[in-house]
């Protein structure tokens, strides 16, 4: 099959994805004897596009399915999505407020209709865009947070952790967000610096003796005072403790407590106590029973028990009361400051603590097995390492998880309330006699739902589920570092609560990708980028290899236009020099194999190289170092394959010897096919394209055999006796650069050998060499004289001269060879210093400690060559 001169990602992708549907071939293989591996998606949020977070996600993931597929492992790859409870309704409430309509206006079931429209129309666009990344899923086993099987899982959990106590119900303040009318979790809370004040004011005396001065950021819920607060131990208001003050505005009196939560240092050292819109002043209210006054609605608003500033919103009524307070000659003063204030992640809007009902999971039980469990050898393992103290210190931490949300969409809570009696009936269906029950009318938070994702796609609670049974626990979960608390850490305890095993067996933790700037992309900056654009101009394979080699577990990383180009550049090369093998494969049969009795040196080296990079790649991709193992696969395509191997292959295909020349099209279309294979994981499109064009044998590189190494193809001696030709070869190119000696015009070329060895190596290969260096004359030897007027480079094992007397600059070159000389002796200084080091050399490895040794021998001899040559052109002057 002819190529097309040039690489076209459009042209290759196109179609390519649709045939590996219907080939089926990213089914598991259901071959029982081989050993499963499995990694469910973590869902996207049905709220919108994917972005290059989840390319980077979904990229790392699709390269650890595709090669253990590769490597005859019975391969899961479990597509899925998330309903994003307040998420995706907030989105779906700001599409119906720009048509003038509330959820109210439609009512619960005709609004949860709208949201599902709303979620097909995204999902269909997530389906295209999976697609177009190429990834190898099993769409027959794709899940949704809302599937009948998922909720089934959920009811279960949910009444479980009730009957065992662990769920409850109580009234507690809680995040509030009043545009989505919702509870939040502490997760769900983003912190961010706002212009406020400090509002100074006199609380008065009842008994006319003066007033007590307090200082609030919030003075619209001081309608809700319940008491003022000083420490026992401040002598400044010790006498205070027992009085009463008048609330300003209001004709209600309240008392004046001591209590130790108050921070006798911060503001006046004394607190007002609003316990139905604090979390502290509502335990400080449990402590000294004090009333719960809610003076807020639920939207923001102010309620019938904010007198004047009922129907207000919240802002509107802290001016009104500042300056009620004013006119009422109790405001002190006001202090203009920054501060942090939470506002919601989802809808922006500033946060309200807020008393309410709430259903809570108990955390403490199940936080205390998670950590346990990370003392086992059943425990996750993050990597990096670092990232499991993350998730310990989370655990150890960690509150009571207000599960309920005001919400509609979403999980509705499996608890029941008789219109009668009121009794609550919690269970996995409904109340026989339903019509004298009401359900909750709250749904579950979505990371209820998601905790339970490892499991819940496998068909639990059905324990003898075939899935679950087969590719439970999941193998690797690839997720980003700010994630641990909302999702891992829940699956973690989850997943051990109800199945008694860790999740998964490894979770691979990224970072963020950021603009070229080391920002982070978001919409108030514009620097988003849409991975789907890129795609478009570049390619799926070059956006996946830049993800890729991206890729240092844990850290950030940044998205370049520059890299990009690289990456399409490094695709092109692969399509070139498979281009030209190709082309000069003749008749080959498929299924052909290298005889290694027929190898010559850069077969040798080839194969062995390729053996190498093949062991090294495999590693690195077993400890997800991916960065690294893409490093390796450059190296050996891009400088070992097509600079030397296919540029060496040359001197024997447009050669005589017809048995040489097939030979050598055996052993270009096996490398080639190995690089395929290797690289088939990261970049699945272009690969498959370019190995259906070769011979072969099989459908498809999606389910042909992953390389390994063959004793066959060891071989140190060839590998070390090519780096000396390609050194010699390099040396040469280099002193041609420096005086200005073009490749076309033929040049006299002395070695002269300090290792005697050499001069086989050097003396067979001289065809290769000539090839590169085109030599009028090639002078190999221990003995060859020396020329005085040439340019000269130190190899090991030799100095390569060049004689150009009437081209070199003597002052140049000599200028050239002291710079080297220096860094040799910077070289000998930094090894001497390990070899010193008494505590290198007891505690590295005795093999590391042997290669310095040997480096700092093969550098003297270096310098000593080095210092000899400069002396000798000094002395031509």
């Amino acid at each position: 099959m002819e190529l097309e001169p040039k690489y076209n990602p459009t042209e290759v992708e196109a179609g390519r994805y649709e045939k590996w549907l219907a080939q089926g071939v990213f089914k598991p293989n259901a071959n029982p004897d081989a050993k499963p591996y499995s990694i469910v998606i973590p869902p996207p949020n049905v709220t919108g596009k994917l972005h290059l977070g989840h390319a980077w996600d979904t990229t790392l993931q699709d390269m650890l399915i595709r090669q253990k597929r590769m490597q005859g492992f019975d391969t899961l790859y479990l597509p899925g999505m998330d309903h994003a409870g307040i998420a995706t309704q907030a989105k779906v409430e700001a599409k119906l407020r720009e048509q003038g309509i509330s959820r109210y206006d439609l009512g619960r079931e005709k609004f949860v209709q709208q949201v599902w429209d709303w979620k097909d129309e995204y999902a269909a666009i997530i389906h295209a865009q999976w697609a177009k990344m190429g990834l190898s899923l099993d769409y027959d086993r794709e899940r949704f947070t809302l599937d009948e099987g998922v909720s089934q899982a959920v009811r279960k959990v949910f009444v479980q952790l009730y009957n065992e106590g662990l769920i409850y119900r109580g009234e507690y303040i809680v995040n509030w967000d009043p545009q989505a009318r919702t509870a939040l979790s502490d997760i769900e809370v983003l912190h961010e610096d706002d212009e406020g004040a400090f509002y100074h004011v006199k609380y008065p005396f009842t008994d006319g003796s003066g007033y007590i001065e307090i200082a609030t950021t919030r003075p619209e819920t001081m309608l809700g005072d319940t008491a003022i607060a000083v420490h026992p131990d401040d002598d400044r208001y010790k006498d205070m403790v027992g009085k009463t003050v008048k609330l300003p505005l209001t004709d209600r009196e309240i008392p004046i407590i001591s209590d130790f939560y108050v921070d006798r240092e911060f503001g006046t050292g004394a607190v007002k106590i609003t316990p139905a819109h604090d979390p502290n002043d509502f335990e400080v209210g449990n402590r000294h029973d004090l009333p719960r006054i809610n003076v807020m609605n639920d939207d923001g608003t102010m309620n019938e028990l904010a007198g004047k500033y009922n129907g207000m919103d919240r802002f509107e009524a802290r001016k009104a009361i500042v300056s009620d307070l004013d006119a009422a000659g109790v405001l002190i003063k006001v202090e203009p400051m920054v501060h942090s204030v939470g506002h919601s992640e989802r809808t922006g809007v500033q946060v309200e603590p807020r008393l309410s009902t709430q259903w809570f999971v108990k955390m403490k039980p199940l936080a205390e097995a998670a950590i346990k469990n990370q003392a086992t050898d059943d425990k996750v393992n993050f990597v990096p390492e670092r990232f499991e103290h993350t998730f310990l210190q989370w655990m150890e931490n960690i509150h009571d998880w207000v599960i309920s949300r005001q919400l509609w969409w979403g999980h509705q809570i499996p608890a029941w309330y008789n219109k009668q009696s009121g009794e609550i009936y919690v269970g996995e269906e409904a109340p026989a006699d339903i019509e004298n029950w009401e359900q909750d009318s709250d749904v579950l938070d979505t990371w209820f739902s998601s905790a339970l994702w490892p499991f819940s796609t496998m068909g639990w609670p059905d324990t003898d589920a075939p899935d679950y049974k087969r590719y439970y626990p999941n193998n690797t979960l690839v997720t980003g570092y700010d994630i641990i608390p909302f999702w891992v850490s829940r699956m973690i305890f989850q997943a051990l609560k109800f199945t008694g095993k860790r999740p998964f067996e490894h979770t691979l933790i990224h970072g963020l990708i950021r603009d070229e700037q080391g920002r982070k992309m978001s919409k108030s900056l514009g620097n988003g980028i849409d991975p789907m654009d890129v795609i478009d101009k570049y390619g799926a394979d070059a956006l996946r290899w830049f993800l890729a080699n991206g890729s240092t577990p844990g850290q950030d990383t940044r998205f370049s236009y520059t890299q990009m180009d690289a990456a399409w550049n490094f695709i092109n090369k692969i399509w070139n020099m498979s281009r030209f093998v190709l082309m000069n494969l003749g008749d080959l049969q498929p299924g052909s194999k290298p005889d290694v009795a027929s190898f010559d040196l850069s077969d040798q080296w080839i194969f062995a190289r390729m053996n190498t990079t093949v062991a090294t790649v495999t590693d690195l991709f077993d400890k997800f170092e991916f960065g690294e193992a893409g490093r390796a696969l450059y190296n050996f395509i891009w400088n070992e394959f097509a600079d030397w191997y296919i540029e060496m292959s040359k001197e024997v295909l447009y050669g005589d010897d017809e048995t040489a020349k097939a030979a050598k099209r055996v052993n270009l279309a096996y490398v080639l096919d190995q690089i395929l294979r290797l690289l088939h994981p990261i970049m699945p499109f272009v690969t498959e394209k370019l190995w259906l064009s070769m011979p072969h044998i099989g459908d498809s590189l999606v389910t042909a055999d992953y390389p390994v190494t063959h004793a066959d193809y060891e071989n140190t001696t060839a590998v070390e006796q090519m780096e000396s030709i390609i050194s010699l070869i390099r040396a040469v190119r280099n002193i041609r650069a420096d005086v200005n000696a073009p490749l076309s015009s033929p040049v006299d070329i002395v070695v002269k050998l300090q290792d005697a060895s050499l001069e086989p190596v050097f003396k067979q290969n001289a065809d290769f060499i000539d090839r590169f260096v085109h030599a009028k004359e090639l002078a190999i030897g221990t003995t060859v004289q020396e020329p005085e007027m040439a340019a000269s480079a130190v190899i090991s094992g030799a100095v390569v001269y060049v004689p150009l007397a009437e081209l070199i600059d003597l002052d140049a070159e000599i200028e050239k060879l002291t710079k080297e000389e220096a860094k040799l002796n910077q070289e000998i200084d930094r090894i001497d210093k390990k070899l010193n080091n008494q505590g290198f050399v007891a505690k590295a490895p005795a093999a590391v400690v042997e290669e310095q040794k040997t480096k700092r021998a093969d550098y003297s001899e270096q310098l000593d060559a080095m210092t000899a040559r400069i002396a000798q052109l000094k002395a031509a002057k």
